[in-house]
């Protein structure tokens, strides 16, 4: 069979499972067009279970029961449990070091200036930078997460878009069809919404490129409503992931449990006991009592008994396992002694005392790259055809770069004297430079003032040659 041959069978396979899925839909057969979607739940709900600190392994730990010499049980001694945040601490770094500043986007294209400036303002509008980080964090969590984009008419029925941050924490169920080239083909967001009579029912919105259903669980079956999808575009960003504490989860659990039975051992010998021979005269004190004065007889003896520190092997193991943990899921030890000689280092000192959340960022861009510019192509076709749809030929020519930027930001003087050099050269147009440096908040703006300037000062100039001519001058 022919390479032509194979490539289309294969894609006549994607196009008839999708016509399968669209008539089981069209037909209110909900609960069979899910069967042929993935779901996120139950591995999200894995999860979290290690994330939550409520409900780590340690604890399910139980208390401990004492009986008397003849076996009858007496009571149940309690036992510690402690949890440590080693999973919240980890992906909190992780995500500072990815989005800890604003994606910075570019105009890649001439003569698109409305686009982009409308562009930007709706960014701010919808609040991108503070979702894309929620998404990032529940991600690193959960391992997915999505950013639904909503276009609505408000009540002076003008379009608007939103966005909504979905994710198995926040009680939402995530379904998914991808092709064989991991292109996402279906996408499905459940939810449960309490109605008239405080009844709890079940919703499964399903978007594809073409359509949307919204489908409502009812006694028997499904209530089915489509409607066209005017976006063209699935409007959802699906972040993947593994979570940020993968392959560490064992030596957490270790460092939790050894926690724990420290602080019970804590408990029965860190305290002195007294201990003390028969041959004692007088009775012990009371504790509220001030006198302190023992009498013994011959060969009595009074003294406290101590307990030792823990073993110099126990300390060993658990700074190794503090030091894993961190360094097996790339994350720098950032605590407070730590941070406290750094505060006179360069941003470029700090990139390499914090390298190893540096790697584990530039990893994640090879997938957060995708997701940027979805996200793009996403908001040109919701702005040409939504929302602004009289400038569709404008979005459509509006072409856009990305780039992320470091947490701590960048030697910026060092970088500005060298686009000045650059420009002193003859390398770099005043209006580039001016874009590049970072005392200029609107480039255009100042080139148009330059340009007052430069104008007034010709004038200027022009008006004492005129004097100079006719000897007026001083």
């Amino acid at each position: 069979m022919g390479l032509f041959n194979v490539i289309t069978n294969e894609v006549k396979a994607a196009v008839g499972y999708q016509q399968s899925f669209g008539e089981l839909l069209a037909s209110k057969d909900v609960g069979r067009a899910m069967n042929l979607m993935r779901s996120h739940c139950d591995e999200a709900q894995r999860n979290l279970e290690e994330y939550n600190v409520k409900t780590h392994k340690i604890m399910q730990r139980k208390d401990k029961p004492i009986f008397d010499k003849k076996g009858n049980f007496l009571r149940y001694q309690n036992r510690w449990r402690i949890p440590i945040p080693y999973q919240q601490f980890i992906n909190e770094v992780a995500l500072v070091f990815l989005y800890g500043r604003p994606v910075k986007w570019l105009q890649e294209s001439e003569g698109t200036d409305y686009a982009f400036d409308a562009y930007k303002n709706l960014l701010k509008e919808i609040r991108f930078d503070a979702h894309v980080r929620e998404c990032k964090r529940l991600a690193g969590a959960e391992g997915s997460a999505a950013i639904l984009y909503h276009t609505y008419k408000d009540q002076d029925n003008k379009p608007k878009l939103l966005l909504n941050v979905l994710a198995k924490s926040k009680d939402d169920d995530i379904y998914t069809i991808k092709d064989q080239y991991k292109r996402l083909m279906a996408f499905g967001w459940g939810y449960t919404l309490t109605e008239a009579g405080g009844k709890s029912v079940y919703h499964i919105d399903i978007y594809t490129a073409e359509s949307i259903y919204r489908c409502k669980r009812i006694t028997m079956g499904w209530e089915v409503m489509s409607m066209q999808n005017v976006i063209g575009k699935i409007p959802v960003i699906l972040f993947e992931q593994e979570v940020e504490h993968a392959g560490v989860q064992h030596m957490i659990e270790r460092v939790e449990s050894m926690e724990s039975t420290d602080a019970d051992v804590n408990d029965r010998f860190a305290n002195p006991a007294m201990v003390a021979t028969a041959d004692i005269i007088n009775a012990l004190p009371k504790a509220e009592e001030e006198a302190k004065l023992y009498i013994l007889k011959d060969g009595g003896e009074i003294k406290y008994l101590t307990w030792d520190d823990a073993s110099e092997s126990k300390k060993n193991e658990y700074d190794r396992l503090d030091k894993h943990i961190l360094n097996k899921s790339f994350t720098p030890d950032v605590d407070f002694d730590n941070m406290k000689s750094l505060s006179n280092l360069s941003a470029k000192a700090l990139k390499q005392m914090m390298m190893l959340a540096v790697i584990k960022a530039e990893k994640r861009k090879e997938t957060h790259d995708g997701y940027m510019n979805r996200h793009a192509n996403l908001m040109r076709a919701i702005m040409g055809n939504v929302i602004d749809y009289a400038n569709k030929a404008k979005y459509d020519a509006l072409v856009l770069g990305h780039e992320f930027q470091e947490p701590f930001g960048e030697d910026v003087s060092d970088a500005l004297n060298d686009i000045l050099k650059q420009f002193g050269a003859g390398a770099l147009s005043l209006q580039t430079t001016l874009e590049m440096s970072y005392l200029v908040k609107n480039a255009k703006t100042e080139l148009a003032r330059i340009k007052e300037e430069q104008t007034e000062a010709i004038e200027r100039q022009k008006e004492l040659n005129k004097m100079d001519v006719f000897g007026n001058a001083e």
